[in-house]
């Protein structure tokens, strides 16, 4: 690709969601004003980027603190894709944004990837709240506590933006389903993989039934990866076209959302799934012991996980005209053939 007005770093390239952001941005209306460089783990997948899809690449990690700054230092966008926790990589990432506003008086803007986890309450799978984040409240979102998942890092890059060195837009998928259908896909450099659901599955597998946490009475959002991947695309258009219409900073929070769920009736879709292909001993989930919580998830506590609350509306990026279509219903409709694929994976 040329020289833009608009070079573009892009982290997290060949992800799940990465990737599915990356291939809308290949096909964009205005891809030849764009300048994209992925920095990629994989010498074989940054070889396919770069032949032929046209993509810059450099060889490297969000670990490579040097590489992402003078990276960052380059760009005019950031698209960070690739770990919402890494407070080192998002401080690089500063240093190199400061010096570009520094170098050409322009305001950089970082577009951050975080998660829907930092509403999680303690529920264990027992009880529902009535408490629905609203990504227009912005006193809502200042009240999580700094400890929240993901909060060290986009409590940081809230103060960056406040300092004035880039202007921050804050993309929180709640729980993403569905299987990216891509040409990167195609290509086979594109993770395929949700997290959340394939974790349940796949404790799932190894028990031989579905299992939940306590009575799976909780709920969380949830958002299909191309309706997710269409809210990145959402909130480029609106900055390249009317950026005074777009909240950043604390008022640039923008939740992936289109309805919600109970962990019951996830896990109850993947019980019926496991039983149906001869794989779980009945359609009906049971709840996991605290050895199983160990066992499959790592830890009692981040088993409890699969227990909280996480319920929330999408309105910041429905007002710039975001239109999911994927609903509830949808995913758990998908969900057998989720279980299907993680079944081949595992062999």
């Amino acid at each position: 690709m040329s020289a833009s007005t608009n070079p573009i770093l892009f982290l997290g390239s060949t992800g799940y969601l990465g990737g599915s952001i990356l291939a809308r941005l290949l096909v964009h209306p205005r891809v030849q004003e764009f300048d994209i460089t992925a920095l990629v783990r994989s010498p074989e997948k940054a070889s396919v980027l770069q032949s032929k899809f046209g993509v810059k690449t450099v060889i490297g990690s969000n670990a490579d603190l040097d590489k992402l700054e003078n990276l960052s230092a380059q760009s005019y966008i950031v698209f960070s894709c690739a770990d919402s926790d890494d407070l080192d990589a998002i401080k690089a990432i500063f240093r190199g944004l400061k010096k570009r506003k520094a170098s050409t008086g322009k305001t950089p803007l970082l577009i951050h990837t975080s998660g829907t986890a930092y509403l999680n309450d303690d529920a264990r799978g027992l009880h529902t709240t009535e408490v629905i984040y609203d990504d227009t409240n912005v006193e809502q979102i200042q009240n999580l506590p700094p400890t929240a998942f993901h909060r060290n890092v986009d409590l940081a890059i809230e103060e960056a933006d406040a300092e004035g060195f880039l202007k921050s837009y804050n993309v929180t998928p709640s729980t993403i389903w569905g299987a990216p259908s891509t040409p990167l896909v195609d290509a086979g450099i594109q993770n395929t993989g949700s997290i959340q659901i394939p974790y349940l599955i796949k404790a799932g597998l190894g028990r031989g039934q579905g299992g939940m946490v306590g009575k799976g009475v909780p709920q969380w959002a949830n958002v299909n990866i191309d309706d997710v991947a269409d809210l990145y695309i959402v909130i480029l258009n609106a900055l390249l076209t009317n950026p005074d219409s777009v909240g950043h900073g604390r008022e640039g929070y923008y939740f992936g959302e289109n309805g919600e769920h109970t962990w019951y009736e996830l896990c109850k879709e993947i019980s019926k799934a496991l039983y149906e292909l001869g794989r779980g001993k009945s359609p009906e989930p049971t709840a996991f012991t605290t050895d199983e919580l160990v066992k499959y998830f790592g830890s009692e506590m981040f088993g409890y996980f699969f227990g909280t609350n996480s319920r929330c509306r999408a309105n910041r990026g429905r007002a710039l005209g975001w239109k999911p279509t994927r609903t509830t219903a949808d995913m758990l409709a998908s969900i057998k053939a989720e279980v299907e694929r993680v079944i081949a994976k595992s062999g």
